[in-house]
């Protein structure tokens, strides 16, 4: 016995569904994956201090002082990722129990 397909059945709705989580899944990959460089990932200013809960401003105090690697083409600000890591690995603090 074959079924008719319409295009309100639930055979139809459910692989609609899936579609649409599956566009969600690649705009979510697209929006947070960028290209690398040598296997190297650059982060701007806005994208860093987002990801680290702190001021643009408190970027600027450390790239003033020495505290974080940077580079500066063109007025834009670029932080490597090794650079981030070397920097909170200098700052790791272990627990104590």
């Amino acid at each position: 016995m074959s079924e008719i397909i319409t295009r309100d059945g639930e055979l139809v709705t459910r692989f609609i569904s899936m579609l649409d989580r599956l566009q969600d899944g690649l705009d979510r990959l697209d929006k947070n994956c960028k290209p690398v460089f040598n296997g190297e990932l650059y982060l701007t200013d806005k994208e860093l201090s987002e990801r680290l809960k702190i001021s643009r401003r408190t970027l600027q105090e450390w790239r003033n002082s020495g505290k974080i690697e940077f580079i500066q083409f063109e007025g834009k600000i670029l932080y490597t990722e090794s650079a981030i890591q070397r920097l909170l690995d200098k700052h790791y603090q272990k627990a104590w129990l």
